[in-house]
């Protein structure tokens, strides 16, 4: 996708053709900085402290990760501590833990001597699989759109609400629940984005904004509580959001709030739509409720990160403010997770599948990467 009209990913090689380079979100929408991972510690830091986010994205950076960990030492011993090692940053979004499995399946058999190579190879091919798995969600995607379009008077707009940042940024390119949006975008069908601003992080304010403004998609940013609202005035013609884990029995694991606006969706008859790789997909789980939620810092609730408004010589200067009553404490859960029944269906590279057991089963007997 496109920053200031030039094409770009989330993540990829550096010139040196070995060290990784990604976009820091933790300064979007502000200040555009190229981060460079030189070692495995970097990488999980990247993936803890959320330089790099969304379970395709984390995935993708815990193989390049495991790649520089190898850069050092291929022995099994080393790369089993550093897969252990990277696992652990984040426990919601089952992509760390499949993108690790796919890359010590395929290392462990080779010889040492021919890891490395091995490894920067697989990781790249992770990166493209996710590219094309993402475009195929948006195809798929599209048609939903277009059946809605089909309702309305023709040129009338279709108002899609989404929640987080499902997007290219937390992808390697398309997005999840945006990529259906970006495919309309392109075939001429009038969109407009309901961007919930998502807090703690603000990531709907903060990055689904900032990619759909540099595509040119028409969005508006609201606060988390307003999407039921709209809803109820008919503001809003279906909701599509992304997932860091699924359990086979269609329940999804998303951003906090996520569940509020599932309710909200099915109290109006508006169509909830979750948009997901197969990878994100944890067969293992017959429950959504079995998923470890994280919980995060209360600092994230209780302090902010912005610019000074009004400009001047401090435009892009990031600043923290504290915006809650001293010395009270917060909760931070960062995942909340929306049973099945009140997902409408889930967009996959494969096509809509049905929320249930037997929709994931049929899809996972088309699938020929599950572990």
């Amino acid at each position: 996708m496109r920053i200031n009209g030039k094409p770009h990913k989330t993540i990829w090689l550096n010139e040196d053709g070995w060290s990784v380079d990604i976009i820091d979100q933790t300064r979007l929408p502000h200040q555009f900085i190229i981060a460079n991972l030189k070692t495995v510690e970097d990488a999980a830091h990247a993936i803890k402290a959320m330089l790099v986010r969304g379970a395709p994205l984390i995935g993708a950076t815990a193989a390049y990760g495991l790649c520089l960990a190898i850069r050092n030492d291929a022995s099994n011993e080393a790369m089993e501590k550093a897969s252990d090692y990277l696992n652990s940053q984040r426990p919601t979004a089952v992509n760390l833990r499949w993108a690790l499995n796919v890359m010590r399946n395929h290392l462990l058999p080779l010889p040492e001597e021919k890891r490395l190579n091995a490894a920067y190879e697989k990781a790249a091919l992770i990166v493209e699989e996710d590219i094309e798995t993402n475009r195929m969600i948006g195809v798929h995607g599209l048609e939903l759109i277009r059946q809605i379009a089909a309702r309305k008077t023709p040129g009338e707009t279709i108002n899609v609400l989404t929640h987080c940042n499902a997007g290219w940024l937390a992808t390697t390119e398309w997005g999840t629940a945006t990529s259906p949006v970006y495919h309309a975008a392109k075939a001429g069908i009038p969109i407009h984005v309901w961007v919930d601003e998502t807090r703690p992080r603000n990531q709907g304010a903060s990055l689904t904004a900032y990619e759909l403004g540099h595509e040119n998609i028409p969005h508006t940013i609201i606060v988390d509580n307003a999407g039921g609202h709209l809803m109820q005035h008919g503001k809003v013609d279906l909701c599509i959001v992304g997932t860091d884990r699924t359990a086979s029995n269609g329940d999804v694991c998303n951003k906090i709030g996520t569940y509020l606006k599932a309710l909200a969706a099915h109290d109006n008859n508006i169509p909830f739509y979750v948009a997901l790789p197969s990878t994100t997909i944890d067969w293992q789980l017959t429950s959504g409720f079995d998923i470890p939620i994280e919980e995060r810092g209360p600092e994230e609730v209780l302090m902010m990160t912005g610019v000074k408004a009004g400009g001047g010589e401090t435009e892009n200067e990031l600043i923290t403010i504290e915006i809650a009553a001293k010395g009270s404490p917060a909760a931070n859960p960062a995942f909340d997770v929306t049973p099945a029944k009140y997902v409408t269906g889930l967009i996959t590279e494969k096509g809509v599948v049905k929320a249930t057991t037997a929709g994931l089963a049929n899809l996972k007997s088309e699938l020929s990467n599950v572990a």
